[in-house]
């Protein structure tokens, strides 16, 4: 006897085609669901898959966003604790780990993240051995580079969303002291995505015309307008959000969608993001720091070569060496 499928639907290839964009999610708190609607609302992915170690609500966050399916144009919306879901991924988006506590750096969330990263990154490599890995957990440089270490991938493929969102919070902020939409204001934050990031005065421009230029003495202690406020708030903002709701997320969820569609349609677009730079402005030891790097599908191809003035430059250093100081004593 026929099923009413059968009798609808004659069949006519037998085999199941594999998904082209299939992008996996690990971690579905706050930040890694915001990454998701982020994902699903750009309409670029043709599968989606989360991941996490907490059953119940692994599930009920798929079954909320499979009942949105007639509003999205991803076919398929997938979960499970066993990382066989995840074959197959283009792109790999690791938010899990041990949330940032109000009034904690995300450098002293490092060793609790690493015994978890050495869980996860085996099997994101023994199920999608040709991904690419986008690390979003914090803090994001050293986990990055846990993550570059212990997948063995070549470093082009692992990328931490380092500063895109720093740049970003920048950029609106930017554009509200100017009275001008965040998208024609340029500016750059490079560097740990955190306390010691640097923001590049140097380049700071509206139309090509550099705010330098108009006021030599921007982000300096001599600016009557206190530039370096701006700055000051950037680094501030997650400690006040976290501070007010207990977590950030839909900044970093859509930042992330941001990158994944770059690396999904192959846009190369420059994005300041988490790379590997030793050899570059002085730096001498593996450690990932944002810099401006093109991305494609293939994953970092370029880096863009900025021209720092000596202190900007500096401050870069002195950040590689906070990071390093804390990576040679990680137990892998």
């Amino acid at each position: 006897m026929a099923s009413l499928k059968e009798k609808l639907i004659h069949n006519v290839v037998s085999e199941q085609s594999l998904p082209q964009n299939k992008i996996t999610i690990v971690g579905v708190g706050a930040v890694g669901m915001a990454c998701a609607v982020s994902i699903l609302h750009k309409e670029f992915a043709d599968e989606l898959a989360l991941v996490d170690v907490m059953d119940d609500k692994l599930k009920g966050e798929m079954m909320d966003l499979q009942h949105g399916s007639l509003f999205l144009r991803t076919p398929k919306i997938v979960s499970g604790k066993d990382y066989s879901v995840t074959a197959n991924s283009r792109l790999v988006v690791i938010t899990a780990g041990a949330r940032q506590q109000e009034g904690e750096s995300r450098l002293n969330l490092v060793q609790r993240n690493v015994n978890i990263f050495k869980f996860i990154i085996p099997n994101i490599v023994k199920y999608s051995p040709n991904s690419i890995l986008l690390v979003v957990s914090n803090p994001v440089d050293v986990l990055t580079y846990v993550a570059w270490k212990i997948s063995g991938f070549p470093k082009h493929r692992v990328i931490g969303s380092g500063c895109n969102l720093d740049s970003a919070r920048f950029r609106y902020l930017m554009g509200e002291k100017l009275g001008i939409h965040s998208l024609s204001c340029h500016g750059w934050v490079i560097g740990e995505h955190g306390d010691s990031s640097v923001p590049v005065w140097s380049g700071v421009n509206v139309a090509g015309v550099s705010l330098k230029t108009l006021n030599p003495e921007l982000g300096s202690d001599a600016d009557k307008e206190n530039w370096k406020e701006v700055h000051k708030q950037v680094v501030d903002s997650a400690y006040e959000v976290i501070k007010l709701k207990g977590y950030t997320s839909w900044a970093i969820g859509m930042s992330v969608a941001d990158l994944a569609e770059t690396v999904v349609k192959n846009l190369r677009r420059v994005h300041p993001i988490s790379t590997m730079v030793k050899g570059m402005h002085g730096v001498k030891e593996d450690v990932f720091l944002s810099v401006p790097c093109i991305l494609s599908n293939l994953g970092i191809t370029d880096v863009i070569n900025m021209t720092l003035k000596p202190d900007e430059e500096d401050r870069l250093r002195k950040s590689a060496d906070t990071l390093w100081g804390i990576q040679k004593e990680l137990q892998f």
